[in-house]
């Protein structure tokens, strides 16, 4: 039974204090421990929302915080004390942190530039702390950031981030949200998740708008005014503020850069230049006072267009690991082709140390909407058949680094299938043949003739034996 969370509530022997926020994916609630299990500083419960409305991709961020969050170190990210069974309350009691939020410094800008090399360097210090533990954030904005009273900024809600060395549940979904209209990259704008360069493009965007007040490219309402950034050149800050100095102004356009190698490759080399003006080489972004012409920037247009079929060429002869994806019927947990497809999935995962493996589950969409309890909602049905998908992979024993699990609401399951398998590379598809109440139907009509005769890859049918499905020692 999943508890509610509410002030007064007391779950795993939290009790709930206020809401502090009430975000697009979830909640974050004060809360206090028990003294054995106090940590000595002072805490939030964070946990998703559930209920009519509210989004399915609340479940994927915070699985994917929750799978982030607790291997993080530092005085960057809050310190994690507890989570809770994603099967029963999934929640994250974490650090709650003392100090300023960038929003409200934000707002008092523009800051003059001693101001700005302060913040900035201290953010490009966090930013660098957690892509040396192999994580990218990929949506920093001024609402996830805050400054403790000594002046270390802190990095908060990772529901976006990629770890290096774990599955990316959002871009391996068949939809993802690229980021933060104003701070998404370029990279992140063509469905790349995996350049830490990425995050050094948004603290750009912060400084920018730390020196000058306003953001280089707005806040786009399309997807299409998001792209302009692929080719648009920002005005220089100093046409926007004279008393932003050549140095910040290279710092900042450089950060900027549509393409990733031109911009710093690290935050290290942000904060130092920060820290160390009177060392920053100046090009001629430092004295640009005007916005580029027509001609300048149609031929930046031209030039991204060539950067992104080159782009899709490399990644086409990337090297990577075998992924296998498996289709599970969730809504029907007493199959008797569950077994079956088990064993075939372990003897499958058992030839290739290296594989990835993605367990799918295609579900119908509830006829008349969404009701009252949460589960007869979006998210809560999106929860219950990601705990059902779990409990499916469980006996196979797989480490966590080499799976994902992904719960997709579709009414043609063939087509899901088959655009989730071009979009992610893969190269077997796994599923059960018709099961006995459906073999009276022609084998041209099922999902699994039709996935068979239009996969992009391999497709392994499993079929129930005759006999029992025998299992092997774990």
């Amino acid at each position: 039974m999943r508890e509610r969370l509410q002030p007064g509530a007391t779950i795993d022997g939290f009790r709930l204090g206020e809401c502090l926020h009430k975000g697009g994916t979830g909640y974050i609630f004060s809360v206090t421990a028990p003294p054995e299990r106090d940590p000595g500083f002072p805490m939030v419960m964070k946990a998703p929302a559930l209920g009519p409305g509210e989004p399915t991709i609340g479940i994927d961020s915070f699985e994917i915080e929750q799978m982030i969050v607790p291997i993080l170190t530092g005085p960057s990210v809050p310190r994690f004390v507890a989570a809770g069974d994603l099967t029963a309350t999934p929640y994250i009691v974490m650090e709650r942190i003392d100090g300023e939020g960038l929003e409200k410094i934000i707002a008092q800008a523009p800051l003059p530039p001693g101001e700005v090399a302060r913040v900035g360097s201290a953010l490009a210090d966090a930013v660098h702390s957690v892509h040396t533990q192999q994580v990218i954030h990929l949506d920093l904005k001024p609402e996830n950031v805050m400054l403790r009273p000594n002046g270390d900024a802190v990095l908060l809600d990772f529901g976006f981030a990629r770890h290096a060395r774990y599955p990316d549940l959002l871009a391996e979904s068949k939809d993802f949200a690229a980021g933060s209209a104003a701070y998404v990259s370029p990279e992140q704008l063509q469905n790349d998740r995996s350049d830490p360069r990425s995050d050094l493009f948004a603290l750009g965007v912060l400084l920018f708008e730390l020196a000058t007040g306003t953001q280089p490219f707005g806040e786009p309402q399309t997807y299409a005014g998001m792209r302009d950034r692929l080719w648009r050149e920002p005005l220089p800050p100093c046409a926007l503020n004279e008393r932003v100095p050549p140095w910040l102004q290279e710092i900042i356009l450089r950060c900027l850069e549509p393409v990733a190698a031109a911009r710093y490759q690290s935050a290290a080399q942000i904060a130092f230049d920060l820290r160390h003006p009177e060392q920053v080489t100046l090009s001629e972004r430092a004295g640009r006072t005007e916005g580029a012409g027509f001609f300048p920037q149609f031929a930046r247009w031209w030039q991204s267009r060539r950067d992104r079929h080159a782009l899709g060429r490399r990644q086409n002869i990337a090297i990577r690991a075998p992924v296998i994806m498996v289709a599970v019927d969730t809504e029907h947990p007493d199959d008797e082709r569950h077994p079956s497809l088990q064993l075939a999935t372990r003897q499958l995962v058992a030839l290739n140390p290296e594989f990835r493996l993605m367990c799918v589950s295609v579900v119908r969409a509830a006829p008349l909407g969404e009701g009252p309890a949460d589960a007869d909602t979006a998210s809560g049905k999106h929860l219950e058949h990601k705990t059902r998908l779990r409990h499916w992979v469980e006996p196979l024993k797989l480490p966590s680094s080499r799976l994902s699990l992904l719960v997709v609401e579709a009414a043609n399951a063939t087509a899901t299938l088959l655009d989730l398998a071009r979009a992610n590379h893969v190269d077997l598809i796994v599923l059960g043949a018709p099961g006995p109440t459906e073999r009276a139907l022609a084998w041209w009509r099922s999902v699994a003739s039709s996935v068979t005769a239009n996969a992009p890859c391999s497709v392994y049918v499993v079929r129930v034996p005759e006999g029992p499905v025998e299992s092997r020692p774990d």
